[in-house]
């Protein structure tokens, strides 16, 4: 017989191997298609450096010491001081009569950490939360939306960062009104009889207006024109979208943060610098603060641990180079300009103190309290022990936790805060019983 009536006689067979072939062919190309661009040789090169980061493991204590015990005495002592009973809101710096929606959260957190190591009972946390729940549902909104950026803490009125009544405010700032949703999701969790006064809060806010296109948006006055931009840079950004996450809001462009993110090197760590410029002039800030409450507040997620870590270790390492002890964030000071950012990376370089304007003043750099009891309680480490105990000597216990030490002159920075003692009372009880977010370690 021919080899062609034999190939016509097997033609059936061969079109179904055929068939078979180009089919399994077919699975595997659709099956690579479908594949996530981290997943393959796509990957963005700005992700790839954290892979190298192991994350340190956190440091829950399930207990905490005489020691812990006074020094978060000494913290809850700033918010007996500060608080004002007509209004139930705290100052924000000691005796003075102002605050942002920030420096209120800070105190919403100030209180649950306080209960929960035992200086206040829950009757006690419950009144003074229901009594700052009450407020903040009287005062009045920049132009009948959202809070006004600062408040007085006697009379509730707008007032500029001065302090001084405005008639039209300051604007919004999206991320102190994320700040404070956070802690309205702590107090839910640990309050669930409060739920309702919260959601009375929330339902006299317009968030929807801070949410748009995945994004947080804030409001600025110029000239007695509003002007709406975006909020955010990489740290605070991811912390704020996780609030707004806490009560249904999409805010999946700010979570992100392949987009705009860069990664410098300090001291070896792979450190997420922000593309996107501050206040649209100066390279992005990098500090410890906003890992610090993603950290002590909600529990950090695989990304903000592995950012966490090479932050953290980037300040061990100079310590280690240069014998100067280094936990650098955003502080108070005590003189003039009266604030400034500590970075690990900003305005273009490494370890530059700027202002918010851009301006670079490193010789204020300050050994900040808040930043060293934060990682101290995170991460547990000999290094992060010993800043604590050199911050001891600052303590005042009848005012509470200064800002920290100035690293060049060695004096205190005697500024004294609602956002440095709160941090000290979170650190302290994540010690003790672990993310604010969740149930209390026994």
């Amino acid at each position: 017989m021919s080899f062609r009536k034999n190939l016509k006689r097997a033609r059936g067979h061969i079109v179904f191997l055929v068939a078979l072939v180009a089919g399994l062919l077919l699975v595997l190309w659709l099956e690579t298609l479908g594949d996530p661009p981290q997943m393959t040789e796509g990957r963005p090169d700005t992700m790839r450096p954290f892979e190298e980061v192991t994350p340190l493991p956190l440091a829950i204590r399930g207990e905490i010491s005489e020691q812990d015990l006074e020094n978060a005495r000494i913290a809850w002592t700033y918010f007996q001081n500060n608080t004002i009973e007509e209004t139930g809101l705290a100052n924000s710096v000691h005796n003075y009569p102002s605050t942002t929606m920030w420096e209120t959260g800070s105190y919403v957190v100030a209180i649950l950490s306080a209960e929960r190591l035992g200086l206040i009972d829950a009757e006690e946390a419950e009144t003074r939360l229901t009594s700052l729940l009450e407020s903040l549902a009287q005062l009045r909104l920049f132009q009948d939306t959202l809070p006004n950026k600062a408040y007085h803490t006697r009379t509730l009125e707008l007032v500029d960062y001065s302090n001084k009544p405005v008639e039209l405010g300051l604007g919004w700032s999206a991320l102190d009104v994320a700040r404070i949703v956070a802690t309205f999701g702590l107090i839910e969790r640990r309050h669930p009889e409060l739920a309702p006064q919260v959601e009375a809060v929330l339902n006299t806010w317009a968030l929807d207006r801070m949410v748009q296109d995945g994004e947080l948006i804030g409001t600025n006055v110029v000239a007695g024109e509003v002007r709406e931009n975006q909020e955010g840079r990489v740290g605070y950004e991811q912390y704020a979208s996780k609030a707004m996450m806490l009560f249904g809001f999409d805010v999946y462009r700010g979570y992100e943060v392949v987009d705009n993110l860069m990664v410098k090197r300090v001291e070896g760590q792979p450190i997420p610098v922000d593309t996107r410029l501050h206040r649209g002039t100066t390279p992005a800030f990098v500090v410890s603060e906003p890992y610090l409450f993603d950290g002590l507040e909600f529990g950090f997620d695989a990304r903000s641990h592995r950012f966490a870590t090479a932050i953290y270790r980037a300040q061990e390492a100079r310590y280690e180079e240069t014998g100067i002890f280094t936990a650098v964030t955003e502080s108070h000071l005590s003189g003039e300009p009266y604030f400034a950012y500590a970075t690990v990376w900003g305005g273009g370089s490494p370890w530059a103190v700027m202002t918010f304007q851009g301006d670079r003043i490193d010789s204020r750099r300050t050994v900040a309290t808040k930043a060293a009891f934060g990682w101290d309680a995170l991460f547990g480490t000999d290094y992060t022990s010993a800043m604590v105990e050199t911050l001891q000597g600052i303590a005042d216990p009848e005012k509470g936790w200064p800002e920290g030490i100035y690293e060049e002159t060695g004096e205190t920075n005697t500024s004294t805060t609602a956002n440095t003692n709160a941090v000290v009372l979170a650190s302290l009880a994540f010690k003790a019983t672990g993310p604010l977010m969740r149930e209390a370690v026994e």
